[in-house]
């Protein structure tokens, strides 16, 4: 089974240009409007291993075939998405069928580059998209709980313990928080969680979309995103996608001397 990470993220953070970045291709329009992208863009990208090498001179294996890891060009998700505004719909159902969240965030000034809410705040950013996402889990939960402790009162002990763990997810939600920070009791209620595909239970990798001068050790706005991140015990990265995506277009050869 292969392994899919969504990269999401408002309108015009550069999702479509480090997607083009990370398979090697062009495959994504990148353009300075919103909703560019409309369906999603998918790609397979080999992830490498120098273990894989020693264990196919060991076999003497005639072929090596690496792991794949893939990647979802989503469309950009704005404020009242859960709702329906934008392509709120299309962008929570795409959301929904992937592994992991990548989450762009926009960290560098540019006037030529528009912004959708007119100035460059990664953090307020974030919190338009994760608002969005428990928005949706919460309307799901609100019906889904309710509906679960009546037939676990009723002796369904699956349904019991669907109400105790999404019960638990419930309360997180309401107090503004996602739902991965929920604590199942045992297998089965783990069982019943990750069976739920609830939006804000994927694991999220915060990517600090800078400019080409920042790419090295970032910026104030990029330090702003890893507090976010250690607060919430997620992880965050610094990439200049533009960089990376002239990068793939270059000779391998040449690419050392670019840098």
């Amino acid at each position: 089974m292969g392994f899919r990470c969504g990269i999401v993220g408002l309108p015009n953070v550069g999702k479509s240009t480090l997607f083009n970045a990370l398979t090697e291709t062009q495959a994504a329009q990148a353009a300075n409007y919103p909703f560019c992208t409309i369906e999603p863009n998918v790609g397979q990208v080999a992830v490498p291993d120098e273990r894989l090498q020693t264990i196919a001179a060991i076999g003497k294996s005639a072929k090596i075939i690496e792991t794949q890891l893939g990647f979802v060009d989503i469309a950009g998700l704005v404020k009242g998405a859960s709702k329906g505004e934008g392509l709120g719909n299309q962008f929570l159902g795409n959301i929904r069928e992937v592994d992991a969240v990548v989450h762009v965030l926009r960290c560098f000034e540019d006037d030529d580059i528009q912004h959708v809410a007119n100035k460059v705040d990664p953090i307020a950013d974030a919190e338009v998209v994760e608002t969005e996402l428990m928005l949706s889990d919460l309307e799901s939960l609100e019906k889904r709980v309710p509906a679960a402790a009546k037939r676990g009162a009723a002796g369904d002990k699956e349904a019991k313990a669907m109400a105790s763990v999404l019960g638990q997810a419930l309360e997180l939600l309401r107090e503004g928080k996602p739902a991965r920070l929920t604590v199942p009791a045992d297998d089965e209620e783990e069982r019943l969680f990750k069976q739920a595909q609830l939006l804000t239970a994927k694991p999220v990798l915060y990517v600090c979309n800078v400019a080409e001068e920042d790419a090295a050790e970032g910026n104030a706005l990029s330090a702003k995103v890893f507090a976010k991140a250690a607060a919430e015990g997620a992880q965050a990265v610094v990439v200049s996608a533009a960089i990376e995506a002239d990068l793939v277009t270059m000779p391998v050869e040449d690419r050392g001397e670019f840098l």
